[in-house]
């Protein structure tokens, strides 16, 4: 096995932290110049050499090694980090101080170092036979309607009306925006399809169109509300010009035998309430399964000795809702219309959301307690099938070297660690499991009632 990129040395701090010091190996920094120097010479044109063809040593002396290890060290540092997390096996928690080092000699590695919240250490309590609350997976008959509403929601049809446009229709417009008189990009639209009453993006602008008719021109005026996308228009006074080109009604079909074949290609409505009744109590037999799950690692912490210092939670907290902003991203919805939508600031979300960081790291602390406890080493081939998972049979590499590679590219990017851990994570939940003895809801209910601490 090739000499790894970094190594590191662990100090245990206070308050759950870790001093982590970095070494990055000499020829990693070489690579990490001579990256950068080809970047920094992409455009350099120096006599004897083409453009973009001069070799890194020559455009490191032209450069200057300072700046280019410079470059170096802002394009490479955080791969770096990953690695020094993954070959420390530390248990990360928020986002580390770093402190970056000095340029090395020629030919020596380069060292940095890092603080940062790490997992609290849980001291496990008696965990095997714990009594948890399990309740029986049901299907309501109102559950069944409600799947069958929305099947009709899907097949509705839309049916041209000659009245005035009312909540709950569909117009076609076509609009024409303008901002202090000027017309504005993405302001223009033609043949777009609205529905009166859904929950605009632009406050106003479709209440100002019920009444209307198919014809009719009418002057909207709105403020783009704060955290708009795009961004230049958030708090914009706009003007719109629409014109309705119809007026459409949403034409639902009735519950039954055409229905359940439409919706299912079944012969029968009551096949499709059978069908749908057994979808619905396969999805909650599988969320049955995740509340006993959570339950029982939350009684093995309540059974287990730990403290979460309150600067850990924060950070975990932090973490947490940076890491749920990111994914609105990529599903086009920005911080701000979030807290717009749910009515809340970021303070308020993130007070509501602490003890849930608590919990979780409490969780992370009694599951590696127990990996610890019970000697859980995943092997190989189970780190190659947590890999694999989801991936088609018939895409799955299977020679050994194939799946090794897996492994190896892994262990490169400093994500072998991880991996490991989650897998050992689920195996420690098998045995609690396993450990654990399901009681009646009502039964777990009436003990909490009468329970003292203390006593």
């Amino acid at each position: 096995m090739a000499a790894l990129a970094v190594t590191t040395t662990v100090t245990e701090l206070p308050d759950s932290r870790a001093r982590v010091e970095v070494e990055v190996a000499a020829r990693e920094l070489a690579a990490a110049m001579d990256s950068a120097a080809r970047e920094l010479g992409r455009n350099l044109r120096l006599p004897g050499f083409r453009k973009g063809k001069v070799p890194p040593a020559v455009l490191i002396q032209r450069i200057g090694r300072e700046g280019v290890f410079e470059e170096a060290v802002a394009d490479r540092i955080s791969r770096w980090y990953v690695q020094a997390v993954g070959e420390s096996e530390i248990a990360p928690v928020g986002d580390p101080s770093i402190t970056p080092g000095e340029l090395p000699a020629g030919g020596e590695p380069y060292r940095f170092s890092f603080e940062i919240g790490v997992r609290p250490t849980a001291t496990l309590g008696q965990w095997r036979g714990l009594e948890v609350p399990r309740r029986e997976p049901r299907v309501d008959a109102a559950d069944v309607e409600r799947q069958l509403e929305e099947a009709r929601e899907r097949l509705a049809r839309l049916e041209p009306v000659d009245r005035a446009a009312r909540r709950g229709d569909f117009i076609a417009v076509d609009y024409a925006g303008t901002i202090g008189g000027e017309p504005f990009e993405g302001g223009e639209g033609r043949g777009q399809l609205l529905e009166l009453g859904s929950d605009p993006l632009i406050p106003g602008f479709e209440e100002a169109l019920i009444g209307a008719s198919a014809g009719e021109e009418r002057v909207v005026a709105v403020t783009f509300p704060p955290g708009y996308q795009p961004e230049r228009l958030a708090g914009q006074d706009a003007t719109f010009v629409v014109s309705v080109n119809s007026v459409n009604e949403k034409v639902l079909p009735e519950i039954d035998d055409e229905l359940a074949s439409e919706a299912a290609g079944l012969d029968t409505l009551e096949e499709l309430r059978e069908e749908i009744g057994q979808r619905l109590l396969q999805a909650d037999e599988r969320a049955v399964e995740r509340e006993y799950r959570g339950a029982a690692l939350d009684a093995a912490v309540a059974a287990s000795k730990l403290s979460v210092p309150q600067t850990l939670i924060d950070a975990k907290n932090h973490e947490t809702w940076e890491r749920a902003v990111h994914q609105f991203g990529h599903r086009g919805l920005t911080k701000e219309t979030f807290l717009r939508l749910t009515g809340k600031t970021e303070e308020e979300v993130l007070a509501e959301s602490r003890p849930d960081a608590e919990q979780a790291l409490k969780r992370e602390a009694v599951l590696a307690a127990l990996i610890a406890s019970e000697q859980i080493e995943p092997t190989d081939d189970e780190l190659i099938e947590a890999i694999l998972a989801d991936v088609a049979p018939e895409r799955r590499p299977q020679s050994a070297a194939e799946r090794a590679k897996l492994l190896d590219r892994l262990r490169k990017a400093g994500r072998l660690g991880e991996l490991r851990e989650d897998v050992a994570a689920e195996k420690a939940m098998d045995i609690l499991i396993a450990a654990a003895k399901p009681i009646a809801p009502s039964l777990a209910a009436a003990r909490e009632k009468i329970w003292t601490p203390g006593q």
